[in-house]
């Protein structure tokens, strides 16, 4: 398996307090105010299991952390599980058309490619995520 060290088996990693390096949301992205993401690989494997046959179940799953500023940005996800760790949010979907969801810590939602999405964060956001 390839990936940072971060995950070590048996070891903790302190997803909440890791320090992040942040960049402006793309213009065509931003909707309201200035929002800025930092975005962290904790583990990643080989999309082809690499050459351990244990890696199979887990080819070309990566674990990250993200985080968002207060602001507004619209997004096209990707295949996603996260789970919030702090902040406060709002999720709007646009397409598919489904209900908008409030983010808080311990909320814990999955995406799919290509929905079409306005993140509002009043509270800076920070989840964990596992994409396949």
């Amino acid at each position: 398996m390839t990936g940072l060290t971060r995950l070590l088996a048996g070891a903790v990693t302190d997803a909440a307090g890791l320090a992040l390096e942040h960049e402006p949301v793309a213009a065509d992205q931003v909707v309201t105010g200035a929002p800025t993401t930092g975005h962290l690989v904790l583990d990643s494997t080989e999309p082809d299991g690499g050459d351990d046959p244990d890696a199979a179940a887990d080819a070309g799953r990566t674990i990250g952390v993200w985080e968002m500023t207060p602001g507004a940005m619209s997004d096209v996800e990707a295949d996603e599980l996260f789970v919030v760790l702090t902040g406060d949010a709002t999720v709007e979907f646009v397409s598919p058309a489904l209900a908008s969801i409030e983010l808080r810590p311990g909320s814990v939602v999955r995406l799919t490619s290509g929905m079409e999405t306005v993140w509002t964060v009043r509270e800076t956001l920070r989840k964990v995520y596992v994409a396949p």
